[in-house]
């Protein structure tokens, strides 16, 4: 039983977070789709922000991976980010 405008606000968080780190913002999308586990969350940005969102040894990405977890727990719904 998943909390819709739960779902919504994780996505807002995504969106938040990458248009925060990368240098062109307008070009942050995020999609939305049902898996075999849960919501995925897919965020695209530009070709040259795309390491900007990974970080070094993946630490932005991992991180906004554990604040999806805990507010995926918050929402009762099971969420992974994508990036794409």
């Amino acid at each position: 039983m998943e909390d819709r405008a739960g779902v919504e606000r994780m996505k807002g968080l995504v969106e938040y977070i990458a248009r925060s780190v990368v240098e062109a913002p307008d070009e942050v999308t995020i999609s939305e789709a049902e898996g075999e586990r849960g919501i995925v969350l897919r965020l695209q940005v530009a070709p040259d922000d795309k390491g900007r969102v990974i970080g070094k040894q993946g630490q932005v990405a991992q991180a906004m991976r554990t604040l999806l977890r805990v507010a995926g727990t918050r929402a009762q719904a099971r969420v992974q980010l994508e990036i794409v």
